[in-house]
């Protein structure tokens, strides 16, 4: 089980790669720390000569997801995935419950019921797919349809 997930997805220009690259330089700003800001922008992040890392600008849900990819003469790849940042957080949010169950046992060892151990699982399931799981499905989606309309691309199915 993969604890955070990531996205990878192949695309196909519809203009030149010149034009595309010129359409995300004016539509990004620069940025070396990919944090949310207030911006005219659709995105913000690095771009080298035809690599790209960038966030989405939308306050306080942009920074989500950060896109990785390259584009190429007539086609490219993008690699989605969580922002370190929340990859940190929600490690925290994952631990939580065996830090319960960790102070429980050691507390109070007599009253230990094994139920617990599935009350335990039960939660961090909860937590990966039910929190982590579809905030990155939407926000991600969300993120692509925006990389989707700004750079003027086809998606190619694998």
């Amino acid at each position: 089980m993969k604890i955070f997930p990531t996205k990878e997805l192949n695309f196909k220009l519809i203009d030149e790669q010149a034009e595309t690259l010129n359409r995300l330089n004016r539509r990004t700003e620069k940025s070396e720390n990919l944090t949310s800001q207030i911006t005219d922008k659709s995105f913000r992040g690095i771009i080298n000569e035809n690599e790209f890392k960038i966030i989405s600008s939308a306050i306080g849900k942009g920074a989500f997801c950060v896109m990785t990819g390259a584009i190429e003469s007539d086609k490219g790849n993008v690699k989605v995935e969580i922002h370190k940042v929340f990859r940190i957080l929600l490690s925290v949010f994952l631990l939580f419950p065996i830090i319960g169950l960790i102070a429980m046992i050691l507390t109070k060892a007599q009253e230990f019921s094994p139920i617990l151990i599935l009350v335990m699982i039960g939660q961090i399931l909860v937590i990966r797919y039910g929190c982590i799981g579809l905030a990155f499905k939407f926000l991600s989606r969300e993120s692509l349809n925006r990389l989707r309309d700004v750079l003027d691309l086809e998606w190619i199915k694998n």
